[in-house]
C-alpha cells in the first residue's frame, strides 16, 4: 500500500514577502516615532518660546523671573516700539533687507546663468569650467589674501564688500546644472527649429519648469545674505553701516546697547534682556516667515537636482 503525501500548494496570488523597511509600521513603531518627534518639536520650540516671552515682557515681570520668562505675564511691545523707532536697529535691518534683496538677486542671476551653461554640453569650454568651479570647492586662497584683494578693490567700507565676496556658491550651481540637464532636450530644440534664442530658452521654457529647484537656492541664498555677519565685521569699520546681526552680536556678547537705547535702558523704562530678545526675534522672522512657503519645494528641488548632478 502506497502511502500518499499532500505536497503544499503554493497560492499563485499570495504576495511575495515585503522587505523589513517597507513592512507596514506597527502601534508601538507609531507611538515612538510619535514621541521623538514631539520630544525634538518641544527642544526647538521650547527655546523659542522664552525667547518671544521674555521679547514681550515688561522689566517687572522680568526682575520677578530673574532672568529668561517662560510664564506670560502682561504683554507689552515697548521693546519692539523703540527698537523701530528710528535708532540704530532700524537702519541696520533695512540696511540687512536691502543687501538681503540685492545680494540674492545678483547671486541668483549669477548663478542660473552659469548653471544653463554648463549643462549645455555643447557649449564653449563648458568641461574646463565646470572642472574650474569644482576645485574652487576644495582648495581657496585663504583669508589674508581675500581680504587683500577686497581692498585693492576698493569695496571696504562699501555694501559690495557684502555681497560680491559670497556672491555665488559652486554647490547651488552645481544643484542647478543637474536639474536643468533633466529637462527635456527634445523641448528645447523644439524651440531652436521655431528661431528661440538661448536667452529666451532660458527664461520662458527651463525656469518655469525649474520653480521647485530655483525657490529652493534662492531661500538658501537668502538665508545665507540675512544670517551673514563676518563679512561686515572684517569689511566695514563704519557702526552706521553694520546689519542687523552685527548689531545683534554687540548687543548679546558685548553688553553693548544699541545707539538710542542706552539711556532708557539705565533709568529702567527698558529691560536689557527684553531688547536682546526681541532683536533675536527680530533677526529669526524673516526666516520662520518664508520657510514654510519653500519647504514643499525642497525634496524635489534637492533630489531631482542632486542626482541628475
Amino acid at each position: 500500500m502506497t502511502a500518499v503525501i499532500d505536497k503544499p500548494v503554493r497560492k499563485r496570488w499570495a504576495a511575495p514577502p515585503r522587505p523589513v523597511w517597507d513592512e507596514q509600521p506597527t502601534k508601538v513603531g507609531l507611538a515612538g516615532k510619535g514621541l521623538v518627534l514631539g520630544l525634538a518639536c518641544f527642544a526647538i520650540l521650547f527655546p523659542l518660546w522664552i525667547v518671544v516671552v521674555t521679547s514681550l515682557s515688561s522689566r517687572k515681570t522680568i526682575d520677578e523671573a530673574g532672568g529668561l520668562v517662560m510664564v506670560p505675564k502682561g504683554i507689552t511691545f515697548i521693546a519692539y516700539k523703540e527698537l523701530l523707532s528710528g535708532g540704530q536697529v532700524t537702519r541696520a535691518t533695512i540696511i540687512s533687507l536691502l543687501v538681503t534683496l540685492v545680494g540674492t538677486l545678483f547671486s541668483m542671476a549669477v548663478s542660473v546663468l552659469c548653471a544653463y551653461g554648463l549643462s549645455r554640453t555643447g557649449s564653449l569650454g563648458h568641461r574646463w569650467i565646470l572642472m574650474l568651479l569644482l576645485a574652487t570647492m576644495f582648495f581657496s586662497a585663504g583669508l589674508i589674501p581675500t581680504y587683500l584683494l577686497v581692498q585693492t578693490l576698493g569695496l571696504t567700507d562699501s555694501y559690495l564688500a557684502l555681497i560680491l565676496p559670497s556672491a555665488v556658491s559652486v554647490f547651488n550651481i552645481l544643484v542647478l546644472r543637474g536639474f536643468f540637464q533633466g529637462i527635456s532636450q527634445e523641448l528645447i530644440d523644439s524651440a531652436r527649429i521655431d528661431g528661440a534664442g538661448e536667452f529666451r530658452i532660458l527664461w520662458q521654457i527651463v525656469m518655469p519648469l525649474s520653480r521647485a529647484v530655483l525657490a529652493v537656492i534662492t531661500l538658501f541664498y537668502a538665508v545665507g545674505y540675512w544670517s551673514a555677519w563676518f563679512n561686515a565685521s572684517l569689511y566695514l569699520n563704519d557702526q552706521d553701516m553694520m546689519p542687523l546681526q552685527n548689531v545683534m552680536i554687540q548687543l548679546v556678547q558685548k553688553q553693548e546697547a544699541p545707539v538710542g537705547l542706552g539711556q532708557a535702558i539705565k533709568t529702567g523704562q527698558l529691560s536689557g534682556l527684553a531688547v536682546q530678545m526681541a532683536v533675536m526675534v527680530m533677526a529669526l522672522l524673516p526666516v520662520a516667515v518664508l520657510s514654510p512657503f519653500v519647504q514643499k519645494h525642497f525634496k524635489k528641488g534637492m533630489l531631482t537636482g542632486a542626482v541628475k548632478g
